[in-house]
């Protein structure tokens, strides 16, 4: 008896492990090209019948072509997903190119559903993510060409072109559609706006700093 208990709770254990590690899941054939026009509903899009395909779906072009910097942010984001390349569908990964201008910054967000891992192409970038355990630690580095860092599943992190030239990075993602939340757009911009007392109580400072700061969305 308690033999079968030990194995009853094992097994339970091992299967919410996986749940929770659960993430895209591995394709069972081929691929499965993103049908845009089906009226299926699946975690990602139904496949594309396989006589249909063609290698445009795996193909994009463009991403050599650098993107104007001239914005307040003084970067361009170049993010295509599987609305661009209907051929990742299924297959859990993505990529993006990144121009930034001296002192432009990619400002700090995070992907709900990827990891990310950036290749410095041009110049230096200082890049970092914060943690959540050890709460809120702060890890960074000035990245020069040809250096890759990693930015783990989900956590907060950013990007800024620390050097004299222009910078260009290209990254890529555990996800066809990993999704962004922009940290300062979703508190300060969220639709409806959130209760600014709310907002000067989390940041200690007062309503009006609140105001300010959110008048730009509204």
């Amino acid at each position: 008896m308690a033999n079968s208990m030990i194995l009853f709770l094992t097994l339970v254990a091992i299967a919410c492990a996986n749940l929770v590690l659960a993430h895209e899941p591995s394709p069972l054939q081929d691929f499965c090209v993103a049908d845009f026009n089906s009226s299926a509903r699946v975690n990602g899009f139904a496949c594309l019948d396989p006589k249909q395909v063609t290698a445009e779906h795996f193909h994009l072009r463009g991403l050599n072509i650098a993107g104007n910097t001239s914005n307040p942010l003084g970067s361009f984001i170049n993010r295509p997903t599987v609305h661009e390349i209907p051929g990742l569908n299924t297959l859990g990964i993505s990529t993006v190119r990144v121009d930034y201008q001296p002192r432009g910054v990619v400002p700090p967000h995070r992907h709900p559903r990827a990891a990310e891992i950036l290749t410095v192409l041009e110049g230096t970038v200082l890049a970092g993510f914060v943690t959540s355990e050890p709460e809120n630690k702060l890890i960074s580095k000035v990245l020069h060409k040809g250096d890759v860092f990693v930015f783990p599943f989900g956590l907060i992190h950013f990007q800024q072109n620390v050097g004299e030239n222009d910078a260009v990075t290209i990254a890529f993602l555990s996800s066809q559609n990993p999704g962004v939340i922009a940290i300062a757009n979703a508190v300060f911009g969220s639709n409806p706006p959130i209760n600014a007392d709310v907002l000067a109580k989390a940041f200690q400072v007062d309503n009006s700093v609140v105001n300010k700061l959110q008048a730009p969305y509204n």
